[in-house]
């Protein structure tokens, strides 16, 4: 984390949770706040559900403030095309990523507004998936890429490389690749490690490996990891931070490696990694 090296801000985009009118009131509250303060701001409520329009635009913002909860941030993330500045506000319970909740949303606008912010950088990853007839799908992602057998399926077979090395064969339900952001997620329900979010790793985590010396593997992010899936005739589906993806047939293959852009999320609470796994996980202390 650093001190933000801008304290002037000119164009803000507020993106807002689809279908919820508690985030497209107060997104609306919170543009008519900042225009008064002489900002261009523009409004979307429709995240969650493909790219926020906002941000596939030809505009460029200094800031984006997102307006619903850890998914609503994940989906803004993925689709931004420089590393701006990024304020979570969680309308719920405060999650992993988002930094303060409503009833803090103007007085840490005025903090920010005031340039007195640090900034956490965040890695993206970007996915290649190859298809077995030669054409390729792009995406990215903040949290994980899941490569999972359908409930009725038999144990799948993946291979992994790194950098070109092979590694070995999984004969398991899938395999998680995730990054450190991510590792508090699905990653670690199926036993992967905690890692601070800016350590430059990646997670590779199988899901219920036939065998037990299959463990999880912490590798360098920058190292580019390839998945090839060599089972036939069963139904594989890879997913992007849960919330985007598509079906995998035998011999299609993905490649994954850190992307050039980050998410530089803005802090302002003082509430640190720990802090927040001391609250979400019911820790002591």
């Amino acid at each position: 984390m650093k001190p933000s090296a801008k304290a002037t801000f000119e164009r803000v985009a507020v993106v807002a949770k689809r279908d919820s009118a508690e985030a497209a009131r107060t997104a609306r509250e919170l543009a008519e706040w900042l225009e008064r303060r002489g900002l261009e701001v523009a409004v979307d409520c429709d995240a969650e559900h493909g790219p926020p329009g906002v941000l596939t635009g030809d505009g460029a913002f200094d800031l984006v403030v997102v307006l619903g909860g850890d998914g609503t941030l994940l989906s803004v993330a993925r689709y931004l095309s420089t590393a701006v500045a990024v304020l979570g506000v969680n309308l719920g319970h405060l999650g992993f990523l988002t930094e303060i909740g409503r009833d803090e949303l103007y007085p840490t606008m005025v903090e920010v507004l005031a340039g007195r912010f640090a900034l956490e950088r965040r890695a993206l990853m970007d996915l290649d998936l190859r298809r077995a007839d030669g054409s390729r799908e792009s995406y990215r992602l903040l949290n994980d890429a899941v490569i999972a057998k359908s409930a009725l399926s038999r144990i799948i077979e993946l291979t992994l490389s790194v950098e070109g090395e092979l590694v070995t064969t999984y004969r398991s339900d899938g395999l998680i690749i995730s990054t450190p952001t991510g590792s508090t997620a699905y990653s670690l329900s199926a036993g992967g490690p905690i890692v601070h979010p800016t350590l430059p790793v990646a997670l590779l985590t199988p899901i219920c490996p036939h065998t037990f010396s299959l463990r999880p593997i912490v590798v360098p992010d920058e190292s580019r990891v390839e998945v090839t899936l060599d089972t036939d005739q069963e139904k594989v589906f890879l997913t992007l931070d849960g919330q985007e993806g598509t079906q995998l047939a035998y011999r299609d293959s993905v490649s994954l490696r850190r992307s050039p852009i980050e998410v530089h999320l803005v802090k302002v609470s003082g509430r640190s990694f720990y802090d927040s796994l001391r609250h979400k996980l019911h820790w002591g202390g």
